[in-house]
């Protein structure tokens, strides 16, 4: 995209992260979930098991977000509750579907990882995310 006066930074970054997560959604396809949704089942298997609030505070998500994106992965029998009965608190474990799946997802995700590396190259990835951090 070429920068003129009129261009808004806001939406050719919006534009770029959409182009990210296509392509991520993409290479995911075989596992029949996002890479949202990929992600928060990773996070959910290096914690072991965790409430709605953990898991939020662990991805950095607000609880109502999480809570969206959770609730197909529920449905779809990925993620079980696992609390004590009578507990408000749920508390979330993947079961051996959500275990199998993101066995599945890994290798996929690694080959995304290693296309975006190779289209963008390590030394932009590294720049955007300096930047990324300044914001």
């Amino acid at each position: 995209m070429k920068h003129n006066k009129g261009t808004c930074y806001c939406i050719g970054i919006r534009r770029a992260a959409n182009a990210v997560t296509s392509f991520y959604d993409r290479a995911l396809e075989p596992t029949g979930i996002t890479v949202n949704q990929f992600s928060l089942l990773m996070n959910l298997s290096r914690l072991g098991s965790g409430s709605i609030s953990e898991l939020a505070a662990y991805v950095g998500l607000e609880r109502t977000t999480l809570t969206r994106t959770l609730k197909p992965l529920t449905e779809r029998g990925f993620i079980k509750d696992v609390s004590e009965k009578g507990r408000r608190d749920k508390k979330l474990q993947l079961t051996s579907l959500g275990k199998e799946t993101l066995n599945k997802g890994i290798p996929l995700w690694e080959s995304a990882q290693s296309e975006i590396e190779a289209r963008l190259g390590k030394e932009n990835l590294r720049w955007f995310f300096e930047i990324s951090e300044k914001l």
